[in-house]
């Protein structure tokens, strides 16, 4: 019997292509993202779905998908799936680990040299015809922060924050380094947490999501930040406390901010981060050139492959189903 796997949006690569000679395939065409209520319809009868990090997988959704066998997300983070139910109804979980480092790497450290260099607010002002003859140029216009020698202090050094501590070192900056799963790595200076923040002139955080990283940057760490600098945040919306690094923007505690990720996305018009200048604010684009996403839908792609033909997943959140 032929069985059933539904993509829930359209996917870049060829590896959706080699995926349909497997199964009966059905994708989700648009416009737009596929709506939570349509997507309970469309896994009835599936033997798998390939989702992106937009699709919530919970057990409300499984109860009425009683022939889920696999979920394969493009995404690198799960927190969008209930990972904990799909195990315990013995359903794989695939992802995308690895293809996106340095990509997501590359916007770290993008998004750190625009809040340094006031990128985003020189933009703006130009185009909105605010540069003229009378404000041509001073000792002061526009001064940001200096990157090269700087200190950088990185929240989480997995695969992502050492490609971006190798960044820093073309910029001869001193790398601190605070990790929840300890680390050793040449040139890296392994400090606490406090003393992370305390030090750092740019901290950039690359822990993922999870209940003990939630609000991990709060309003006393943040507090901790050494006056005048910058925070990036590329990991996860929801570890860094919103109004807290607002408000720390706004009365002058630190310099700017650049934000890849927000806690509810897409980020609400009213979120006070948007309100401030010093504040570079991106659409979750960490991972987003052509051929990084093409990569990531191949792996999406090769993980449903596999569990079809009854095979281990090769990149699986929960392997402990196979045994």
């Amino acid at each position: 019997m032929t069985r059933k796997v539904f993509v829930t949006h359209r996917l870049p690569g060829r590896g959706i292509q080699e995926l349909a000679a497997h199964c009966d395939l059905n994708v989700w065409m648009g416009p737009g993202l596929l709506p939570a209520a349509q997507l309970r319809d469309e896994l009835a009868g599936c033997h798998g779905v390939v989702c992106l990090l937009t699709d919530r997988i919970d057990q409300d959704l499984l109860d009425a998908a009683p022939d889920l066998r696999f979920v394969s997300s493009m995404s690198v983070g799960v927190d969008h799936i209930d990972v904990p139910a799909m195990s315990a109804r013995g359903i794989a979980v695939g992802h995308t680990p690895g293809v996106l480092v340095d990509t997501t790497a590359d916007t770290a450290f993008a998004l750190l040299l625009a809040a340094a260099r006031r990128v985003a607010e020189a933009d703006r002002f130009v185009r909105d015809g605010n540069w003229t003859a009378a404000n041509a140029w001073s000792p002061e216009f526009f001064t940001g922060k200096d990157v090269s020698g700087a200190t950088l202090g990185i929240v989480g050094l997995g695969a992502i924050g050492q490609a971006v501590a190798r960044r820093a070192t073309g910029f001869g900056m001193e790398v601190l380094a605070w990790s929840r799963t300890p680390r050793r790595v040449t040139g890296i200076e392994m400090v606490g947490l406090e003393e992370l923040l305390l030090r750092s002139d740019f901290v950039s955080v690359h822990v993922a999501l999870a209940p003990q990283t939630r609000n991990l940057l709060d309003v006393d760490r943040i507090g901790l930040m050494k006056p005048g600098a910058v925070l990036v945040n590329t990991a996860r919306g929801g570890i860094v406390d919103e109004n807290a690094l607002a408000a720390a923007l706004l009365n002058g505690n630190l310099s700017a901010a650049g934000i890849d990720v927000f806690a509810s996305e897409p980020v609400s018009p009213d979120n006070p981060l948007l309100a401030l200048p010093n504040v570079v604010a991106t659409p979750h684009i960490g991972s987003a050139t052509t051929l990084t996403r093409a990569r990531m839908a191949d792996m999406a792609a090769a993980n449903a492959i596999a569990a079809l033909k009854g095979q281990p997943m090769p990149c699986c959140v929960n392997p402990q189903v196979y045994r």
